[in-house]
């Protein structure tokens, strides 16, 4: 009990030595600074930008095989082949038109009439005539033999010497004279089916007829306009009733840098890309080589035909194609030669700034803006040589509002 009184005494003995409490004042500056500090951490809590939420892929090195490289790309045009401007041989008024654009017409089908009221009455005077000779004929046969049947019994008569030599020359002169006659008639007959077939050749012309089968991309005439085969002067006759495009005949033309065309070469695969159908890969090949260059663009023309036709391939198209290294292989088929092209992504992932290239690398949640190196690039795929390693995370598609350092959500 003692002990417990003492230890109790001490508890109240002062020591100098301890260092006195602070002046109310201060202590009130020292409580103001702890709590400005608590409202400026909470301020960059609540206030922190919010992570940005992108796309993230892995990226993995690109093996290919070197058949399937492209060793060089170009831009160029889908064209017809085989094309052409339904005109007439003669000069003539639009009657009737029976097509429209996009129209699918058969060879031989008609797509217009020409006026054919002249021609007409032409024709039928060109049968009149004919008719007329092919009588002339008849008539000279029966009289021819009537003088044949004559000759002979005058020849009989004269055997007999009941009649004078003078009426049998005058019977076989009668004979022979027909016969001339008979074969001027025939000669007649030939003139005149010549002729009509001229005047039914004329007015088949009348009826327009498309060439080839095909489809109608523009019409340009309408009933009642002059149509002739030559232009005219002051712009009122047409020259054409419509303009015809056989779908089958499409192919690209290209061309290349004189440069490069040493790459290129006949039977070659094609990968060609429509500008109006960037995912679509479409087989084709090489198809000639135009052998003269244009001495003003430095290039040489290329023709490159569809492996297989399509709806979709339009004339005047934009086309992108890309010359293969090699032909497609069968799927049992030696192992080709393998290509180590880089690091594999897409065409979205990697931005420019000047002629520098970067992409967004994912590193503890945070972008990082890296720049790369690129090697090639192959349809919608960049491959890069150096700035980004397989295995790293990248972001497929950079939004604007995405910089270096940005928090971001996958």
């Amino acid at each position: 009990m003692p002990s417990s009184k003492k230890q109790l005494l001490s508890q109240l003995h002062i020591d100098r030595d301890q260092a006195p409490l602070p002046h109310p004042a201060k202590r009130w500056v020292l409580v103001g600074v702890v709590i400005l500090a608590l409202m400026v951490l909470a301020f960059s809590i609540l206030y922190q930008p919010a992570p940005i939420k992108v796309q993230v892929e892995m990226a993995r090195m690109a093996v290919v095989d070197a058949a399937d490289a492209t060793v060089l790309d170009a831009t160029g045009y889908v064209v017809a082949r085989r094309t052409a401007t339904v005109s007439s041989k003669v000069t003539g008024k639009v009657a009737e038109i029976f097509i429209e654009e996009g129209q699918q017409v058969q060879e031989g089908e008609i797509v217009a009439r020409l006026d054919d009221s002249n021609a007409s009455k032409y024709l039928a005077l060109a049968e009149a005539e004919l008719r007329s000779a092919k009588t002339f004929v008849v008539e000279t046969q029966a009289r021819l033999t009537e003088a044949k049947l004559n000759l002979q019994r005058n020849t009989e008569l004269a055997r007999r010497q009941l009649i004078s030599q003078s009426n049998l020359d005058k019977a076989r002169a009668d004979f022979d004279s027909l016969q001339a006659q008979l074969a001027s008639r025939k000669a007649d007959v030939n003139v005149s089916e010549k002729r009509l077939a001229l005047q039914q050749q004329n007015l088949d012309d009348l009826t327009l007829r498309a060439p080839f089968s095909g489809v109608v991309i523009s019409k340009d005439s309408q009933p009642g306009e002059m149509i002739s085969p030559v232009s005219a002067g002051g712009g009122f006759t047409r020259t054409g009733i419509c303009t015809l495009v056989d779908m089958n005949s499409l192919e690209i033309e290209v061309d290349v840098n004189e440069s490069y065309i040493q790459r290129v070469r006949p039977e070659q695969f094609v990968q060609a890309t429509l500008e109006a159908y960037p995912e679509w890969k479409i087989p084709a090949k090489v198809l000639a080589i135009i052998p003269t260059a244009d001495r003003q663009k430095a290039t040489v023309k290329v023709r490159i035909a569809f492996q297989s036709n399509d709806s979709r391939i339009l004339p005047d198209m934009g086309v992108k194609v890309g010359f293969m290294n090699g032909d497609p292989q069968a799927e049992n088929a030696a192992e080709k030669t393998k290509e180590t092209l880089g690091v594999r992504v897409p065409v979205s992932a990697v931005l420019s700034e000047d002629e520098n290239k970067f992409v967004f690398v994912i590193k503890d949640d945070r972008a990082e803006k890296r720049s790369v190196f690129l090697k090639a690039s192959y349809g919608n795929d960049v491959y890069i040589a150096s700035g980004l390693k397989p295995g790293e995370d990248f972001v497929v598609v950079p939004p604007k509002e995405l910089k270096d350092g940005s928090a971001i959500e996958r």
